[in-house]
């Protein structure tokens, strides 16, 4: 009888068989945690505001480097393996824990680079990975996930191949105008929606990943972060519209192995299963944020803190692109009708597990990124398909925007090459072939993992909430080795 006593639940008000004594211990870990994430938090805050930084002096990197490469590395590791791991799986639920977690390998990384470059070398790491990046990527994506999920698009498919054809190939239109994490949060429900009655689903949220969330968005610099790295780099900003013979192989290939795959799936469920109970309409609801998922748009495109907005002389300040983002955010906060955002099954879950996560990621990736802008060069990149692969494999599980800048930089040190085309920049010029193969590279293959791009975690988060069980990290990752993988190198053939 104890023995089967250890698995009666507890009740919601705390009165289970156990909760006497399991209750205190759990709150004591819980007060614990928070306090952990406190104390973080304000560290990281005091060393952002007190480390010096600025420029120093190149120095060759220390012989221990691979040391300061493990933090990220045991980030990865959690996230991939924690979800598998029955006893830590239900620990590893809690956004706090993660954001635990991510403080945790952050303090490494910090402490290494401090042992090896001084405060300098902190701070540098610090302004980089959270003013620098970090901040404007969760505010692009805080803003574009409150304003997409503040519009609802009803349909009346009931998850046939074709109308979930239909979808992800909308996605794939709109996904280079409105950007993939607007695109990603604007389609993802009906998607879902869609596809409720369905026995097999994960195939179909994995695919709207590859496809709306990353391959979709490389045909102008809004449509996806490393894209609009370039274009502060000088790239002109309809440059990513010659790819657009690129982006039209790689999204019809994927839509052509979805629809064969869905087809398949679809024909081994039962026909109770598929059929609908309901007849609804196409509707659009949330009307209103549409203008202010304009003005999101135009607000990245055209307020560059330090530069002359278009059109005046007012050089916009520091974070105002981001104040704009979250005002607009704001602002389809209030505007939108409660019933909406409930018909969509709304929550801030899947955001604060990205902001949780990537904090990490930004911070511990510094290390390596450091080794690889010191010893890029050495490696022998030098033609289009070495640029495509390896900025496209770094870019799996680097954060895509970071990889893309360091072999862009990297590109424009390479010796002239008479007879080859050249893109003019701000200030200086890069190879045309492989300027298009590191967009490509850092595009595409950002859907290999569930970290190469933000918008992947959101929609695997707000997937899971909705009840399909998603492949894990490795899971996932079999499905891009043995299908996204295979389809970019057959595309890659005839990339110029």
């Amino acid at each position: 009888m104890e023995t089967n006593s250890r698995h009666e639940p507890e009740t919601r008000d705390g009165h289970g068989p156990h909760a006497a004594g399991h209750r205190p211990r759990h709150d004591l870990r819980a007060r614990l945690t928070k306090a952990v994430a406190l104390v973080g938090s304000l560290a990281v805050l005091l060393l952002l505001v007190l480390a010096p930084h600025g420029a120093i002096e190149h120095t060759e990197l220390p012989g221990t480097w691979w040391i300061g490469t493990l933090p990220f590395g045991l980030l990865l590791a959690a996230i991939a393996v924690f979800p598998l791991v029955p006893h830590i799986a239900h620990w590893w639920h809690s956004n706090l824990n993660r954001y635990v977690v991510s403080l945790a390998v952050s303090g490494l990384a910090l402490a290494y680079m401090g042992a090896t470059g001084g405060p300098i070398a902190v701070g540098n790491a610090l302004h980089h990975a959270v003013p620098g990046e970090y901040v404007p990527f969760m505010s692009l994506l805080f803003a574009l996930y409150v304003i997409a999920g503040g519009i609802r698009i009803e349909t009346p498919f009931d998850g046939k191949p074709s109308e979930n054809l239909s979808i992800l190939a909308l996605g794939a239109v709109v996904a280079s105008f409105v950007g993939t994490t607007g695109a990603a949060m604007i389609l993802i429900r009906p998607l879902l929606e869609s596809i409720h009655r369905r026995k097999f689903r994960a195939h179909s949220v994995v695919f709207f990943i590859f496809i709306v969330c990353n391959c979709g968005g490389c045909l102008l610099p809004i449509g996806d972060p490393p894209l609009f790295m370039g274009y502060l780099r000088g790239v002109p900003f309809f440059w990513t519209m010659s790819l657009w013979k690129e982006w039209l192989l790689v999204n019809g290939l994927l839509l052509a192995a979805y629809y064969a795959i869905d087809r398949w799936r679809f024909a081994q469920e039962r026909r109770e299963v598929r059929a609908a109970d309901d007849h609804r309409r196409f509707r659009l609801s949330g009307g209103a944020n549409i203008p202010l998922l304009v003005l999101a748009i135009a607000a990245v495109a055209l307020v560059v803190p330090g530069a002359a907005i278009p059109g005046t002389t007012i050089v916009a300040p520091a974070f105002a692109r981001e104040g704009l983002l979250l005002a607009l955010a704001l602002a389809s906060w209030l505007l939108t009708a409660k019933k909406v955002r409930r018909d969509n099954r709304f929550e801030f879950g899947a955001i604060i597990e990205v902001a949780a996560i990537f904090l990490g990621i930004f911070i511990s990736m510094q290390m390596p990124l450091e080794v690889l802008k010191a010893k890029g060069g050495s490696l022998g990149i030098d033609s289009p398909i070495a640029f495509y692969w390896v900025t496209g494999a770094l870019s799996s599980f680097l954060d895509n925007a970071p990889t893309y800048v360091v072999f862009f930089e990297i590109a424009k040190t390479l010796p002239e090459v008479a007879g080859e085309a050249y893109v003019t920049l701000a200030g200086g010029m890069i190879r045309g072939d492989l300027l298009t193969a590191i967009s490509l590279g850092a595009v595409f293959m950002g859907a290999n993992t569930y970290i190469g791009n933000g918008p992947n975690f959101m929609v695997k988060a707000i997937a899971e909430g909705d009840g399909v069980e998603m492949p894990s990290f490795f899971g996932y990752m079999a499905w891009s080795v043995g299908i996204l993988v295979p389809l970019l190198a057959f595309a890659e053939l005839f990339f110029p």
